[in-house]
């Protein structure tokens, strides 16, 4: 009974302060005023909700709990081996799946979307093909030089995905007439996980330590400011440059990632 209760506080600590969801909403804050003041030349009181959280919003939070105590972070009091890639990858896809389905007329280019989210998956689950391990602090630690092509390719396309997948691409839906800034709830809970999980795939695990724990957020971080970085480019060039890439060089980049995959699987047999 006693662990029964140490174990039930410890994941509700892991799920509700750290790594969960009061660390992703500081993050993620922090991510999407940046991301504001940038692309808007200027940042005024966003518009929180008033009301109670609405289905999508509060379908998003859960998912994005569920997916950040998923990771390598240094202090996760979850443990390791009940840590899974996959429970972190279907969580993050639950997020863009109810986006769809509660509120479609507000997506723009859903078929996109679904493409690119698609291709985010291969290169979250391409690096697990040679380890054959599901577990995030495996993966990231994974340092054969035959398998350094396929991470690097996968870290790419992983990258290439983020800023559709978070909404930094300048494609809106027809109905959408906003104009002044606004802070996206939604989508603030979204940075900290998929930056988080970059950092745990493609970096050897932080230390338990201080040290460590700096390493982590440093390099999440640093993922963040790539996006933003990105994610701007890609909105001073306009829907058409945005649209263009998706459709005509994230899919053929898969595929050859796809034929790494398979490749790199014959080969370290």
């Amino acid at each position: 009974m006693t662990r029964f209760l140490a174990a039930l506080a410890t994941h509700a600590l892991a799920l509700v302060v750290y790594p969960g969801a009061l660390t992703a909403i500081i993050f993620g804050g922090l991510a999407e005023i940046g991301w504001t003041r940038i692309t808007r030349g200027g940042w005024s009181r966003p518009d929180f909700p008033r009301r109670r959280p609405t289905p999508v919003l509060a379908t998003v939070l859960v998912c994005s709990i569920l997916a950040v105590v998923q990771l390598a972070v240094p202090f996760n009091p979850v443990p390791s081996e009940e840590r899974s890639v996959v429970v972190a990858a279907i969580a993050l896809a639950f997020t863009v799946w109810a986006e769809l389905a509660l509120t479609a007329e507000l997506v723009a280019e859903p078929r996109l979307l679904l493409i690119v989210q698609f291709c985010w998956l291969l290169a979250v689950l391409g690096p697990a093909v040679q380890p054959e391990s599901l577990r995030p602090q495996v993966l990231g630690n994974v340092l054969v030089p035959a398998l350094l092509p396929l991470k690097v390719a996968c870290g790419v396309l992983y990258v290439l995905c983020l800023p559709a997948l978070l909404r930094l691409w300048p494609i809106v839906p027809k109905g959408d007439r906003r104009t002044h800034p606004r802070l996206n709830a939604a989508r603030a809970l979204c940075w900290f996980p998929y930056c988080g999980l970059f950092t745990t795939l493609f970096f050897p695990p932080s230390d338990n330590d201080v040290l460590g724990l700096l390493r982590f957020f440093g390099i999440t971080s640093l993922v963040a400011l790539v996006l933003i970085a990105v994610g701007t480019v890609v909105e001073r060039r306009g829907a058409a440059v945005a649209r263009g890439l998706y459709t005509r060089v994230i899919t053929p980049f898969a595929l050859v990632v796809l034929v790494m995959v398979v490749g790199t699987t014959f080969l370290m047999r």
